[in-house]
């Protein structure tokens, strides 16, 4: 669930873009999946999900899919992709179609979507987490210094780093609350919030009976 005080931090994070600058020696840098922290990507394998009923290769594709929640038929070739990069990019020719709001409540749905991530991938996303230690947490990306942070010589990166400051909260609630708290996620109060022309419902954890891996993955 988000609290108060999430949701007042979520809502500065989406007004107040602001750059900031990160050095690595302190801090867990991803970029690619495949690197030391690259499980902290929305573009990792792996990490399947499944939102009412539907199974989700990818949080990067819940993603992207929330952002036309009054189109079905563009969620499901969002969802239909096998790759996460290719789930981003099928929504690109329909931007047009974007909720009104999305720029309004992208930061809130991010945070819903890693929470589904910690949710339903309990041991390894939490074992990402919080094998960045206390560091700042940092996408490193050439283009994105909102959800990330872009480089600038070969020890600085400087952005907004949003996605970056998302996995830092939550990891600060994994360490100071029980797991029980993350083993269902409430569905965001927005308008809207559909997939395939249903409200969204509470996601659960996996179970025994429903934790196997998609095909593929």
């Amino acid at each position: 669930f988000i609290t108060l005080f999430d949701m007042a931090t979520l809502i500065n994070l989406r007004k107040n873009f602001q750059c900031q600058t990160y050095y690595r020696e302190d801090s867990a840098v991803f970029q690619k999946t495949k690197e030391q922290f690259g499980a902290l990507s929305n573009m990792a394998s792996g990490f399947p999900l499944r939102v009412n009923g539907i199974d989700i290769r990818t949080s990067e594709a819940l993603y992207q899919a929330c952002r036309f929640p009054r189109f079905p038929a563009i969620q499901g070739k969002i969802i239909g992709e096998r790759s996460p990069m290719a789930a981003k990019m099928k929504g690109k020719p329909h931007l047009r179609y974007s909720r009104p709001d999305w720029d309004n409540v992208r930061v809130e749905i991010m945070y819903w979507c890693l929470q589904v991530k910690l949710a339903q991938n309990w041991s390894p996303f939490r074992g990402a987490l919080l094998g960045t230690g206390d560091s700042k947490i940092v996408e490193q990306s050439r283009r994105d210094d909102f959800w990330g942070a872009k480089p600038m010589g070969n020890t600085r990166l400087v952005g907004a780093n949003v996605l970056g400051h998302l996995l830092m909260k939550l990891r600060e609630r994994i360490k100071s609350n029980p797991p029980s708290d993350f083993w269902h996620v409430d569905p965001l109060r927005i308008k809207d919030f559909l997939l395939y022309d249903e409200q969204i419902e509470k996601v659960h954890q996996f179970t025994d009976d429903n934790s196997s891996r998609l095909p593929g993955i």
